[in-house]
């Protein structure tokens, strides 16, 4: 498993302007092209989550918290701390209780709310000193990285109004990304694949803009 080496280390800029000019290049060149052409000859929807957004909330949410947020839950886990991991079971915890938020009532799930706030930061607290990786979960790391890319764009699905088998193609610039900011992550530092996720989204927002 690699360890990133960080921006401030010498040349750690300059890779990652080369990755992120590998991801947006590929992007524009190759996958958006071939998405395009599909969505047309199979009449799929376009992607409505811009519209979902309040107009005020667009560039804040898709340039800072989006690529913020989705890094610490899609790639925080890659440095197989125990501490990034428990958070990460705390996380998939409590999206159990939100879709399932309507079956529970309100005082219980305000429990359990609680009970999951305080085990998330008292295993953080005491997982804190341990560093290394588990042997488990350095053997399955391979796998673990595809599966993470693989759910990353299955997330982004729900960008559309309505879905298919036809539709799984159409996320092929989040699969893509998901490898690539996987890849930055593990060799820059969790950061360096925030600041490039920020940028592949600026370049995403700008051609939609265009494009109305």
């Amino acid at each position: 498993m690699l360890r990133p080496a960080g921006l401030r280390r010498p040349g750690g800029w300059s890779a990652l302007a080369v990755i992120t000019a590998l991801h947006v290049g590929a992007m524009l060149l190759v996958i958006l092209p071939l998405i395009a052409f599909w969505q047309t000859l199979f009449a799929l929807p376009l992607p409505d989550a811009f519209g979902k957004l309040p107009a005020g909330w667009l560039l804040p949410v898709t340039l800072v918290a989006a690529p913020v947020l989705e890094e610490v839950i899609f790639r925080g886990w890659q440095s197989g701390r125990p501490r990034a991991l428990w958070l990460l079971a705390c996380f998939a915890a409590f999206l159990v209780l939100a879709w399932q938020a309507k079956a529970v009532a309100p005082v219980a799930l305000l429990g359990l709310l609680l009970g999951l706030a305080i085990a998330a930061l008292a295993g953080w607290l005491w997982l804190r000193k341990r560093r290394a990786p588990s042997p488990v979960f350095a053997r399955t790391y391979p796998a673990l990285f595809w599966a993470a890319a693989l759910l990353f764009a299955a997330v982004h699905l729900l960008n559309y109004p309505s879905t298919s088998l036809l539709s799984l193609p159409m996320v092929l610039p989040q699969l893509w990304a998901g490898l690539l900011l996987g890849f930055t992550r593990q060799r820059l530092g969790l950061p360096a694949a925030m600041l490039q996720h920020a940028v592949a989204n600026c370049v995403s927002m700008a051609l939609a803009m265009a494009g109305g």
